[in-house]
């Protein structure tokens, strides 16, 4: 049966539209619910309910805002299985990771809210008294993508409200369905007003950064749609926070164990079926250790388990859509024809939906797609190196610059070589790790600003000095 019972949330109120998104299940291929598409007529009604309350939730106080965002992070934890199950029908991702998902959610907005924002004092001498305050900005814009609709959604909306924003929140078309959702749980906390959800096509988020009543965008997404909005957000300086693409690099040196570090690589490969900003996308393994640890990621992507995200047995499911689906398949012949060494996986799977199987990929030239790009898919190249120096030189040769790792035996000797990776987040012995009290951003063209810690919040917020001559 086709689910129709979604709305947005504008001012307080459940509403739908006269144009409509059909979902699809990306495990069947097959339409399976049916939401309401808002047009700029219902976008300027949200933004204008946004501004009316925002001049009384800026007169909040932070444990006022905190108070609310905890009652919304338990009703996400009362109501976990149901949303998981809706997010897997609607993402693909296995259940149990859908319930990560949501579990991450709640437990990061938490985290937020107890970070403290302080008044700074810069001078206080016999003559002057100089204060750094920080104060909300207004309503921020808040565009989130398709591969972790639930994150990546609570991240920046929690970080706006906590510092006295008001919201305005569109889901990818993709996945708009579970954000919806937790729009409605959103009506029952907030004022009218402070939390407004639209659904819409690409068109509502290009309104959303040129739209004169907001004040501030965060877009986690594609670095082409990235530099489309920072450009629509020049209209009137909007702030941006962008959370971009990767093409994370991990080293691997040659005193590592790769039995021992396979299993932790290869998840970082490839959870939800490698459609992850911050998953390995490239690994430089180091000659003495190369086939070792080629063989070890091969025999993980060997006994996965690739199925519909409902199957409690599967592990990896489809990818989202099948615009990146096909995108996928390209990068993988792509690949085949350059005469890459196919150790594992490489196959789309006859049946309905977007399936790929876990890929491991060796000796593949550095100039082909799948080290060049974002492949986003359940793909890997693995490159050997010999010099170090050489490993990160070819690591840092890319525009792109969100994460990257160290894996070594020696925590320290990869710790040194960690620091020089141009990236926001460079990792030793782990990846993908991130906390609510630690930023998390890109360098070069991954990304604007920060997530997450006071570094994130103060993102949200505009430094207003006061300075009293005594």
């Amino acid at each position: 049966m086709l689910r129709t019972d979604f709305q947005h949330l504008i001012d307080g109120e459940l509403a739908g539209s006269e144009q409509t998104l059909e979902v699809i299940n990306p495990a069947t291929g097959e339409v399976f619910a049916r939401c309401p598409a808002a047009g700029r007529a219902q976008l300027d009604r949200a933004v204008e309910a946004a501004r009316r309350a925002f001049t009384a939730w800026r007169g909040t106080s932070f444990e006022e805002r905190a108070a609310l965002i905890g009652r919304l992070a338990s009703a996400l934890r009362a109501q976990q299985d149901t949303l998981a199950e809706l997010l897997t029908r609607e993402q693909g991702k296995p259940l149990a990771q859908a319930r990560d998902e949501i579990g991450r959610a709640f437990t990061q907005s938490e985290g937020m809210t107890r970070i403290a924002i302080p008044v700074e004092t810069l001078v206080d001498d016999e003559k002057s008294q100089i204060e750094l305050h920080y104060v909300p900005l207004g309503v921020v814009g808040v565009i989130t993508p398709w591969n972790a609709p639930v994150n990546l959604a609570a991240g920046p909306l929690t970080a706006a409200l906590y510092t006295g924003n008001t919201v305005v929140l569109k889901p990818s078309p993709y996945t708009p369905l579970t954000t919806l959702k937790i729009g409605e749980i959103a009506r029952e906390i907030f004022p009218p007003g402070v939390v407004n959800v639209l659904a819409g096509g690409d068109e509502l988020g290009q309104w959303m950064s040129e739209h004169p009543g907001i004040d501030k965008i965060s877009f986690t997404g594609s670095v082409a749609t990235g530099k489309k909005v920072m450009a629509s957000a020049a209209t009137n300086l909007k702030r941006i926070t962008l959370e971009l693409g990767g093409n994370d690099a991990a080293i691997v040196l040659e005193d590592a164990d790769p039995q021992a570090i396979a299993p932790r690589m290869f998840f970082a490969c490839f959870v939800n079926s490698g459609q992850v900003c911050m998953a390995i996308k490239r690994i430089y393994a180091h000659e003495k250790i190369y086939d070792a640890l080629c063989e070890a990621l091969a025999e993980q992507a060997r006994n996965a388990k690739v199925g519909d995200g409902l199957d409690p047995e599967t592990q990896f499911g489809p990818i989202q859509n099948r615009m990146q689906y096909e995108r996928v398949i390209g990068i993988l012949e792509d690949t085949k024809r350059r005469g890459a060494r196919i150790l594992a996986g490489g196959e789309v799977l006859d049946r309905p939906g977007y399936f790929i199987t876990p890929t491991v990929v060796a000796d593949i030239a550095e100039d082909s797609r799948l080290v060049q790009e974002e492949q986003f898919g359940p793909i890997v190249p693995v490159m050997k190196f010999s010099d170090v120096e050489d490993a990160i030189a070819r690591a840092n040769d890319t525009r792109y610059g969100l994460s990257g790792s160290v894996w070594s035996a020696d925590p320290q000797r990869a710790r040194a070589i960690a620091a020089r990776l141009e990236v926001g987040t460079a990792w030793v012995n782990q990846h993908r790790a991130t906390s609510a009290f630690v930023p998390f951003g890109g360098a070069k063209e991954s990304g604007l600003g920060r997530q997450y810690s006071i570094v994130g919040l103060k993102g949200y917020m505009e430094p207003r000095v006061v300075s009293v001559l005594k």
